[in-house]
């Protein structure tokens, strides 16, 4: 009997504080305990065991499926579970939950069958409310049989649903719905019903409920429970916020593309591919030639961009913005833009209308391919000018632009009016700055057998021109004089102070005939006396060649270095050597009264000696260490270029795209004395007072020759 008592202890432990019961096949007795006698309201000895005392307070109506079920389980040895009613004296009925399970003797057959029970009533009352609360609810609820019958249907799923629940109950839900045959609605419930797991979506269902769902669904026992709630607000409020997203996200991608560039028409060509498709399947871009006049006519217009959703469909696109200016009459849509400053819409007939405005010919054959349906031309107006047009054009499959969109592109319009009125000021502003500063960078001398080359690329941007510069000039006695510096401060004013600075050097230089650190320390001095507040560094460097030097095929130079990078030497093998000064000197303008060092090094003709600027070299993602070793390996690439191409590589290699420094360099390049003075070292072209070629360099009375 222990099994027996283990399996009545699973039993009980499933389902706490309930009867149990055991059923002998054999002697057709059924043994209850206290609990089961309360149940069915016997009291102890009452019962008599039998089969027939059960049935007697079974409802009539739960006898046959009680009956049939009991004996499946006895026939397949297997387990089953029961709702039924019991009807006793003087009391309610009541609501009974069975689950038995038949256990088999020896031969494998059905020996007795063990069970429990417990009083279900609360629970059905329970339901009872559940179903109160359904009905209440404001939600949609309905529920279906395995078959996809409905079973129930609450008050709300009536009113959404459009149908009485007297119609829909005990109907297939298929046949009632069948647009639902197919869709997200069909494949969601039979994926719940299949994997026995709950689904959740959002589902539209057409006409004649043209609605937007969001659907629950979970399997039951006895089929699936549907809930659903129309979303149709949210989601026409969600929609909304997603279009005013999606409008200002364009309005953001417009402004980072206009601002990558300030050359006006790259900023807006750029304009079309971002217009198209967010707000049109097609557009053209026009520019204003000349924004100050007041008159379209005279003023000059281009189209200078256009784009088309189908790529099949753009050489049509560029065709027609190439020719329809020329075929346009001066009442077109674009030139009533253009002259009132407003937005001019076609809303419907696009093609008719503007084949009305269009001269005969290729023009109005291309037109009628596009086929537009609707357009409008939206002024890129700035500062109380008009400097071009974005028309906006769509096909008969979609609807015209919407208020909302128009107003986007209007801003957009705007914004890129802006852009091509700043690019404008910008290239004004440029233009100044670069003049004011190569007036002050001039041509360098000629000298015999020495060849030199000048560069300066100013800073991406306007305000920050100023600070580099070079130099290269010769002193009376024929030596050669370089010089690069670099003032601190990146505006117009350093640009002044540099202009002051390289005048007090190159005057004190000339004038003084001195080495290259003895001219530092007088422009030191010079600058405290002139009470001119600067700080730059700077190299100075000195080309010089004694008669047996010049007899052996060298030079030298003597050069000093104020805080400023290194200048670097190809050599005529092609290796390239850092010139490094004997000890690094202050910036000049920081200690007027220091004394100053000078470095010299000899160099076999041939050599090239390139002096630069820290913008060369230095960037915010290219530390100084770094761009001094790049400089190094483009010189050795570039070690058998003629100078004039080493110096357009070198900058076109070393500098990023939108440099933020402007960058100055002088280059020299020693030829051989013993050929002719070759072609591309120009003319031999040296001041009226100077000897026309380098002479011995003996101390003068302006240098002791103590460095």
């Amino acid at each position: 009997m222990s099994d027996t008592s283990e399996v009545l202890a699973d039993l009980s432990l499933s389902a706490a504080g309930v009867g149990t019961f055991e059923w002998d096949l054999t002697t057709h007795v059924l043994h209850w305990d206290d609990r089961m006698h309360a149940l069915f309201g016997y009291e102890r000895g009452e019962f008599d065991g039998s089969v027939a005392a059960f049935n007697a307070r079974l409802h009539p109506d739960d006898r046959p499926v009680v009956g049939r079920t009991v004996q499946r389980a006895i026939d397949t040895v297997g387990d089953f579970e029961l709702e039924y009613r019991v009807l006793a004296p003087d009391r309610p009925a009541r609501w009974v939950s069975s689950r038995g399970r038949a256990l088999p003797g020896p031969d494998g057959h059905a020996l007795r069958v063990l069970g429990i029970g417990y009083d279900s009533t609360a629970q059905r009352d329970s339901e009872a409310r559940v179903a109160r609360v359904l009905e209440a609810i404001p939600t949609a609820f309905f529920s279906l049989s395995t078959d996809w019958r409905f079973t129930y249907v609450n008050a709300e799923a009536e009113r959404v649903l459009l149908r009485p629940r007297s119609e829909l109950i005990g109907t297939v839900v298929w046949e009632a719905f069948p647009d639902a045959v197919g869709s997200q609605f069909e494949s969601a419930y039979r994926e719940a019903a299949t994997t026995a797991t709950t689904v959740s979506f959002e589902a539209y269902y057409p006409e004649p409920l043209d609605r937007w769902y969001e659907v629950r669904a979970w399997p039951q026992p006895d089929g699936l429970s549907v809930y659903f709630l129309d979303v149709t607000s949210r989601r026409k409020a969600l929609t909304t916020a997603a279009d005013a997203a999606r409008r200002s996200a364009l309005t953001a991608r417009v402004t980072h593309e206009l601002a990558e560039t300030l050359e006006a028409e790259e900023a807006v060509a750029r304009l079309a591919q971002l217009l198209v498709p967010e707000l049109a399947d097609w557009c053209v871009i026009t520019l204003v030639e000349d924004p100050s006049d007041g008159d379209v006519a005279r003023r000059g217009l281009r189209d200078i961009a256009s784009w088309h959703v189908d790529p099949a469909a753009r050489p049509l696109v560029e065709r027609y913005a190439a020719t329809r200016l020329a075929a346009l009459h001066d009442r077109s849509f674009l030139a009533r833009s253009l002259g009132t400053g407003e937005v001019v819409t076609v809303p419907h007939g696009a093609t008719e209308a503007i084949m009305r405005i269009l001269r005969p010919g290729e023009t109005r054959d291309l037109l009628e391919r596009l086929a537009p349906d609707s357009a409008c031309v939206l002024p890129m107006r700035a500062r109380s000018r008009t400097v071009g047009a974005i028309t906006l054009f769509n096909g008969a499959d979609r609807a015209p632009i919407s208020p909302e969109d128009l107003r986007n592109a209007d801003e957009v319009a705007g914004r890129a009016g802006l852009a091509l009125d700043n690019a404008r000021l910008y290239r004004q502003q440029r233009q100044l700055a670069e003049a004011f500063q190569r007036s002050m960078l001039t041509e360098p001398p000629e000298p015999d057998h020495v060849q030199v080359v000048v560069r300066y690329e100013p800073a991406a941007e306007a305000a920050k021109v100023g600070g580099d510069w070079y130099d290269a000039f010769l002193q009376a006695d024929g030596a050669t004089v370089l010089v690069i510096g670099d003032v601190v401060g990146h505006d117009v004013a350093a640009a002044a102070a540099m202009g002051q600075l390289r005048s007090v050097l190159r005057g004190i230089a000339v004038t003084s005939g001195s080495g290259p650190a003895r001219v530092l320390e007088d422009v030191d001095r010079a600058l405290r006396t002139l009470q001119v507040d600067v700080i730059a560094t700077a190299v100075v460097a000195r080309i010089e060649q004694t008669e047996d030097e010049r007899l052996r095929g060298v030079t030298h130079i003597r050069f000093s270095n104020a805080g400023h990078p290194d200048p670097m030497v190809i050599n005529p093998d092609g290796t390239v050597a850092t010139l490094t000064a004997v000890r690094p000197d202050v910036l000049l303008g920081v200690l007027p009264d220091a004394t100053r060092t000078e470095s010299e090094i000899a160099l076999d003709r041939g050599a090239t000696v390139l002096l630069y600027t820290d913008g060369l070299v230095e960037s915010r993602d290219r530390p100084l260490r770094e761009g001094m070793a790049q400089l190094r390996d483009t010189l050795a690439e570039l070690a058998d270029r003629d100078l004039d191409t080493l110096c357009d590589e070198v900058l076109a290699r070393m500098l990023p795209a939108h440099a933020t420094d402007d960058v100055a360099l002088v280059a020299v390049r020693l030829h051989r004395q013993d050929r002719p003075r070759p072609a591309e070292a120009g003319p031999n072209r040296v001041p009226p007072d100077v000897p026309p070629a380098a002479p011995s360099d003996p101390p003068g009375p302006a240098d002791d020759g103590s460095r």
